[in-house]
């Protein structure tokens, strides 16, 4: 059996899953005791007391019945009617119109005390409980018509709604109460969630574990884990920043050197092969170093107009001779937290990506409800599917027949501007461009 519609109603939250185990059993209770015990309880006084109640009306028909006259029967029911604490009318002469038993569509015991009355007394014509304070027996007699009628509380138990009140209000207090200690056992894993959200954004707010057992012991877990993950950034900036500063001693002596050889006609082209070489490791190392400090020069996140921003760097792009254009944009601004240096970079480095390996650009921003779009297309070559992941990895190098001889780079760019997005806590996609044919890039941010 599928159960998958089921899974959709569920609530997605921690808070809500643990509100609805805390609800539905209460519910069920209320239904089972209603249904099992108010019910059948009320249901079996009820007859009782009708019973009970009807065996007093048909011992007073029977006496009005046998007595010899009209007169003597008013004179029973002037002795038997007031002690049995009913009121009788005899003859009933008063127009009516009960078209059958009536009672109120909301008197579920009326049901009962019908029938009980149907069963007791077979004389009866019509029963009205529509009064609700009294109930009225329409009687055929040796006499004519006769009405009796007498208080509702003598055949139904007093005030049965007074339990049903009683039991949702004692319902809804307990669960009030059992909704606040929910709320602070759940308030430290929201703590833990709200931290783990922010360090995989790049940030570092302070946590303290707190909470049940099992909730403190993922919180020192989690504080371990970032401090791991923080000593090894650290050693991996410190690493690659001190290798590369290092590499740049050999690569001035290199470069000191070959400029002081001497130019005749064997060694002229050897001489530049090796300027080139030596140019390509100074660019890799700028690379790394630009690679190692990326962690370190990331700022807190401030309020960004996305709209004007990326026009802005359209038109800079622009500016600067490349062809490239804004081809869609909500026409309400988006305001939304970045870090906007490190943004610009992604979009710069897309930019230069498109416009080298295509002949134009479009840049794109949509805005959805919980999160905003850049797109960034060109009409090139493109990343075949099976390499847009490698893409993405530091130091990778694609097929250089992508580059169509216009420079390659270290592998470098499509990681950084990843590995920048990721600590927004949004992500970048590679895919095909439907419009140009080209490569799409789409950069993911939360809102």
């Amino acid at each position: 059996m599928n159960f998958a519609w089921l899974k959709q109603m569920m609530p997605r939250s921690l808070y809500g899953r643990a509100a609805l185990i805390l609800v539905v059993p209460v519910i069920t209770i209320q239904l089972v005791v209603s249904v099992v015990f108010i019910q059948r309880h009320f249901e079996r006084v009820t007859r009782q007391m009708t019973e009970t109640m009807m065996r007093e009306v048909s011992m007073l028909v029977d006496r009005v019945d046998r007595a010899p006259t009209l007169e003597a029967a008013r004179g029973v029911i002037g002795d038997l009617a007031e002690p049995l604490g009913l009121t009788v009318v005899l003859p009933d002469i008063s127009p009516r119109q009960l078209g059958g038993d009536r009672r109120r569509p909301i008197d579920l015991t009326g049901i009962v005390v019908i029938d009980t009355v149907r069963k007791t007394l077979p004389e009866v014509r019509a029963i009205d409980l529509s009064n609700g304070a009294r109930v009225t027996i329409y009687v055929d007699g040796r006499w004519g018509a006769m009405r009796i009628s007498f208080i509702r509380d003598l055949v139904s138990a007093s005030n049965p709604h007074q339990l049903l009140v009683l039991m949702l209000m004692v319902s809804i207090l307990m669960t009030l109460v059992a909704f606040i200690f929910l709320r602070n056992q759940l308030r430290p894993i929201m703590r833990l969630a709200r931290a783990a959200e922010a360090f995989g954004k790049g940030q570092n707010l302070p946590y303290h574990p707190s909470g049940a057992a099992e909730v403190r012991t993922a919180g020192r877990a989690f504080n371990d884990m970032r401090a791991r993950i923080e000593r090894q950034i650290e050693q991996r900036t410190l690493m690659l920043s001190g290798i590369s500063h290092d590499l740049r001693t050999p690569l001035t002596r290199l470069r000191l050197g070959l400029s002081m050889l001497p130019e005749d006609a064997e060694t002229r082209d050897e001489i530049q092969a090796m300027e080139r070489d030596v140019s390509e490791m100074g660019k890799m190392i700028d690379a790394f170093l630009e690679f190692s400090r990326e962690g370190a020069i990331a700022g807190d996140p401030e309020p960004v107009p996305l709209r004007a921003f990326v026009r802005r760097l359209v038109e800079d792009a622009q500016r600067a001779g490349k062809p490239v254009t804004l081809a869609a944009a909500p026409e309400e601004e988006v305001v939304i937290a970045v870090r906007p240096d490190g943004i610009r970079r992604v979009m710069e480095n897309l930019i230069g990506n498109a416009v080298r390996y295509g002949t134009r650009a479009e840049v794109s921003l949509l805005v959805s409800a919980k999160s905003v779009r850049i797109l960034v297309e060109d009409d090139g070559p493109g990343i075949p599917p099976g390499q847009r992941e490698e893409a993405m990895k530091p130091f990778t190098r694609l097929d250089p027949s992508r580059n169509q001889n216009r420079g390659q780079g270290v592998g470098l760019g499509l990681a950084i501007a990843a590995d920048i997005l990721r600590r927004h806590g949004g992500g970048l996609k590679l895919g095909e461009s439907a419009r140009m044919g080209g490569l799409l890039a789409e950069l993911v941010l939360p809102r």
